[in-house]
């Protein structure tokens, strides 16, 4: 199983950017799909998180700005990401739990990718 992410890139403050995650391989079952980012000298946090049945959470700094979706079909997961600040400069890394075709439950993470948001 591996995942994907794309989308990052460089922007300006207030503008939009979405990021996207494909997960791929034997896959049975996704349950839950994140996007986390790790800033600088900053521990991984989580940003957002959305369940097989599409119940969402998001960390108070980026509530009413981000918005995380999934696509069951796709195995995907997207990250609509607006009015964004300097702050949100970071590597954003998606993740999945998963279930294998072989039975197993776990924990994986995408590569990372660079959002750069300049004033």
């Amino acid at each position: 199983v591996q995942l994907q992410a794309s989308g990052g890139g460089l922007v300006h403050a207030g503008e939009s950017l979405r990021l996207s995650c494909a997960a791929s391989g034997s896959i049975f079952r996704i349950n839950v799909m994140g996007w986390y980012r790790q800033a600088p000298g900053k521990q991984r946090e989580l940003v957002a998180s959305i369940t097989s049945g599409g119940s969402t959470i998001y960390a108070d700094s980026v509530k009413g700005r981000f918005t995380i979706s999934r696509s069951s079909a796709k195995n995907s997961a997207y990250l609509q990401m607006s009015s964004l600040k300097t702050e949100d400069t970071a590597v954003y890394y998606c993740n999945g739990q998963i279930w294998s075709l072989t039975g197993d439950y776990a924990n994986y993470w995408g590569q990372g990718t660079l959002v750069t948001v300049s004033s």
